[in-house]
């Protein structure tokens, strides 16, 4: 399988993703956002969307949005995999027909999330628990598109995951980011945990807490990049008829 990322920063790459497309042998290419280079549809099956520090919403400093959901949105209707992460599901959100907002609070560090109602019946997250820890870094959250429902909330964004037509997910969350990755972005960005408040970990406590929270966002992430492999080829082929 093919799949290609967009990142918007060069400390929030792929992270553990790029592992699970190593380990299964997967082709991974990427390009950045701000490039407004992207490959043709026939090119790739999967679509992933990264994290970023720029709002989903605002396409006046950041015009290269309009490009990139553009891309999006034509990735979405060919029937590609499609994974958004943080900004990148923020963005979905919003090409969906959602909106995209400010959220009640800041949430960075390690935090629970819920299945809801939807979530227990969803089949991309049956192997989730009811209530999970995983790592959280955004101020903005999103309204879901449509008739839409979250598949997992947190007690401060109640809208942390949803699953669009089978094929599409985002995640506000972030599962990807392994020891490396997680350290590149304290130090972009570690200056953001100076503020503190409720759901605001210092740096100290986000990093001492990474060898448990780790490995468990690992299997999720797996278990999620393999069920959405599973629906790809069924996906993909019944657009292509």
């Amino acid at each position: 399988m093919r799949i290609h990322a967009i990142q918007h920063v060069p400390y929030e790459g792929v992270g553990l993703i790029g592992d699970w497309a190593e380990q299964h042998g997967h082709e991974l290419t990427v390009t950045h956002a701000t490039t407004e280079r992207y490959p043709g549809p026939e090119e790739f099956d999967f679509l992933v969307i990264m994290g970023g520090p720029m709002d989903a919403d605002d396409e006046i400093a950041s015009p290269w949005l309009v490009i990139e959901k553009h891309f999006i949105a034509e990735a979405i209707a060919d029937g590609k995999l499609v994974l958004g992460i943080c900004l990148g599901a923020q963005i979905i959100a919003e090409v969906l027909g959602g909106r995209v907002r400010r959220g009640v609070e800041r949430e960075i560090g390690w935090y629970p999330v819920t299945r809801t109602e939807a979530g227990l019946v969803q089949p991309l997250f049956s192997h989730w628990p009811d209530t999970v820890v995983v790592g959280h870094w955004h101020s903005d959250t999103f309204d879901m598109p449509m008739s839409m429902q979250p598949v997992l909330s947190s007690e401060v964004t109640p809208n942390q995951a949803f699953v669009f037509d089978g094929h599409v997910v985002g995640l506000q969350f972030h599962l990807e980011w392994d020891e490396e990755s997680l350290a590149a972005l304290l130090e972009a960005s570690g200056d953001e945990l100076v503020d503190r408040t409720t759901f605001v970990m210092s740096t100290s406590e986000i990093a001492d807490e990474i060898p448990d929270r780790v490995p468990v966002c690992l299997a999720l992430l797996y278990g999620l990049l393999d069920g959405m492999a599973e629906v790809g080829p069924r996906q993909l082929e019944e657009v292509a008829q």
